[in-house]
């Protein structure tokens, strides 16, 4: 596909359109390559953080749920990160609408860009609503909801960020002080069968 491609899955409503994102969630950037290195250095150092709450979590005994919702940002984190690190090493320019012309992969004369300076590509568009703001509110302006394109990457995330903020009281305890094991009573046996090994040694 070249940039700005459309192709319509359903209707207008649901459409794989081809975009590269060359900063965060809704087109954001940090200004320059140094802003971009700086996005890339935060995204690689939060991924090892979110990578050692897992095994952390894990070796807690967490509910199953909080472990899934992990791994879910965690999955999208990194995707997000192999592109932005390696598409434009790999990859030669993506031509536009007006070209026609598809990148290139492993191209002769290099990828479009240096490692940690490539785009994210987003994919999925799902312009549901298309309307517009009466003329008082923003002057009339055109309305889509919804306007922005993601990628597998962004909905995995944002699957992970909700089942957090959902069953917030359910992963955690309530006081705070740390990760509630995902099946009490089975550690509580687990303890009791132990010490009953104990007095029969």
């Amino acid at each position: 596909m070249y940039l700005g491609e459309d192709i319509h899955v359903f209707g207008d409503w649901f459409i794989i359109h081809f975009t590269e994102n060359n900063g965060m969630a809704f087109g954001w950037e940090l200004a320059g390559k140094g802003g971009k290195y700086l996005l890339s250095i935060f995204r690689i150092i939060a991924i090892g953080g979110i990578g050692y709450y897992i095994w952390f979590a894990y070796s807690k005994n967490a509910r199953t749920g909080l472990l899934v919702a992990l791994a879910l940002i965690f999955a999208g984190a990194t995707g997000n990160i192999i592109d932005s690190a390696f598409y434009g090493l790999i990859f030669s320019e993506s031509g536009n609408y007006i070209s026609q012309v598809p990148a290139e992969i492993f191209p002769e004369s290099g990828g479009y860009s240096s490692f940690l300076q490539g785009r994210v590509v987003d994919m999925f568009y799902f312009p549901v609503i298309e309307s517009s703001f009466p003329d008082w509110l923003f002057g009339g302006r055109d309305f889509i909801f919804f306007r922005p394109v993601f990628n597998f990457a962004d909905t995995s995330i944002t699957i992970g960020v909700f089942m957090l903020l959902i069953f917030n009281k359910r992963y955690f305890k309530q006081d705070g002080h740390g990760i509630r094991p995902a099946d009490e009573s089975s550690i509580k046996g687990n303890s009791q069968q132990q010490e009953d090994t104990e007095n029969d040694e």
